[in-house]
C-alpha cells in the first residue's frame, strides 16, 4: 500500500559532502604549512641555538612571520582580492608552518628548568609583544607606502 500523494515526502537532492568543499583548502593549508615549516627548520640550521642558549632564532621567525602576515592581510583586505584559497595557503599554511609557538613554549620551559627563569619569564612576555608589535608596524607601514603609490 502506497501513502496518498498529498503524504508522500518529496525526494530530497543529496547535499555534497562537507569533505568534498573543504577539500582544496585542507590541500593548500598542508602544502603551505610543508613551505613554512621547511623554511623555519633551515633558519634553525643556520642560526642554531647552543644547548642551554637564548632561543634568538624562534624569536626572530616569530617576529618576522608576524610582520609578513601584517603585510599580506594589509594587500589582500584592503588592496585586492586574492584568490580564495590565498589566505589559507600563504596565512595559515606557509606563516603558521614557519611561526612556532609551540617551540616558544618548550623554549620557555627549557629555559626555566635550566636554571634560568627570569629569561624565561622575559621571554615568555616579550615574543608575543614584539610579535604584535611587528605585525601593527607592518601593517601600517603597508598602508602608508600603498595609500601613497595609489596618489
Amino acid at each position: 500500500m502506497t501513502a496518498p500523494e498529498g503524504l508522500r515526502v518529496p525526494a530530497t537532492t543529496p547535499h555534497p559532502s562537507p569533505w568534498r568543499a573543504q577539500a582544496p583548502v585542507v590541500a593548500v593549508v598542508s602544502l603551505g604549512g610543508g613551505v613554512g615549516a621547511t623554511a623555519r627548520y633551515a633558519a634553525s640550521l643556520g642560526w642554531p641555538t647552543p644547548p642551554g642558549g637564548f632561543p634568538w632564532t624562534t624569536l626572530w621567525v616569530n617576529i618576522a612571520g608576524c610582520a609578513v602576515i601584517g603585510v599580506f592581510m594589509v594587500v589582500i583586505t584592503e588592496i585586492r582580492t586574492a584568490h580564495p584559497l590565498a589566505r589559507p595557503f600563504f596565512g595559515t599554511g606557509v606563516l603558521g608552518g614557519f611561526t612556532t609557538f609551540s617551540t616558544y613554549a618548550v623554549d620557555i620551559h627549557k629555559l626555566i628548568d635550566g636554571g634560568r627563569p627570569g629569561t624565561g619569564l622575559a621571554y615568555l612576555v616579550a615574543t608575543p609583544l614584539a610579535a604584535l608589535t611587528a605585525v601593527w608596524l607592518a601593517a601600517g607601514t603597508t598602508r602608508r607606502l600603498l595609500k601613497g603609490r595609489r596618489r
